[in-house]
């Protein structure tokens, strides 16, 4: 698809691709607006100390910035490589507990959370499981908190450029999935109420901005799932032209995002 259009396609079968390039994905990944976690804790009114479970943790971005405000966590993550980052960034937290598995065959510590949190992971989770098995895992009152960094792009001029390149390096990128930014906003509100699990559904926004260097964006790329699974040939070249289109505008490049956030209590 278009890079400068937001991701909407998510294969369950790509979710362990991660794993392959786990220490780019650390290194490159963006974290979350230190507001969003205040606002977490804040919403979902989990008491001093309590007890959090986290789906998908990857290198633990989100974890440490709940651990250190000393919360009790089980953190779960499918990738063995990535589990691995995360309890080595987790060392100094006691009282994080990471575990590699999947969170549908992980074994249901019934009603046993505060909190059940999911950084930009919880798409990839089987839909007929991830509201049920987590709604069965929360205290009667404890809250789910899920939440994302959704792409807005380059400016206009430079992603006009790349969304040229990709229709002629990977076409199929470039498909109209008929499903806008406005739409990705919608969706996990929509599920969650689907669920009806859970009662009204809190949503934020955050909106920033960061600066990359061809390098640097050279090396995030390698992180998405999609490009993961191009042929190294192709994916090479793609990222080779981006880069020299980036440098070629002054070898910096200012990419937009926003981070959702959606809280609700258990019924």
């Amino acid at each position: 698809m278009p890079l400068c259009d937001p991701d909407v396609s998510f294969d369950l079968r790509r979710r362990d691709s991660f794993d392959e390039v786990a220490e780019l994905y650390e290194e490159a990944r963006p974290g979350y607006p230190m507001q969003l976690y205040e606002d977490v804790v804040a919403l979902s009114g989990i008491r001093e100390g309590g007890r959090i479970l986290e789906v998908g943790c990857g290198p633990g971005t989100a974890t440490v910035e709940f651990a250190r405000r000393g919360y009790s966590m089980v953190c779960l993550e499918l990738g063995a490589r990535l589990a691995a980052r995360a309890r080595k960034n987790c060392s100094l937290s006691p009282r994080v507990d990471v575990q590699n598995v999947a969170f549908e065959d992980w074994a249901l510590d019934y009603e046993a959370f505060d909190l059940v949190v999911s950084a930009s992971a919880f798409h990839w989770i089987e839909p007929k499981i991830k509201f049920v098995k987590t709604a069965a895992a929360l205290r009667p009152g404890g809250s789910i908190a899920l939440f994302w960094n959704r792409d807005r792009g380059f400016e206009k001029p430079l992603c006009e450029a790349l969304n040229q390149i990709y229709r002629e390096e990977a076409p199929e990128f470039a498909k109209d999935h008929g499903e806008g930014l406005e739409r990705l906003v919608r969706r996990p509100r929509e599920e969650i109420d689907a669920s009806g699990l859970f009662g009204e559904v809190a949503e934020r926004r955050y909106s920033w901005s960061q600066r990359y260097t061809a390098e640097g964006y050279g090396k995030l790329l390698q992180t998405h799932s999609d490009h993961i699974a191009l042929s190294p040939h192709v994916r090479e070249r793609l990222t080779r032209r981006i880069q020299q289109v980036i440098r070629e505008t002054g070898g910096t490049s200012i990419r937009h995002y926003v981070s959702l956030l959606y809280v609700a209590r258990r019924r």
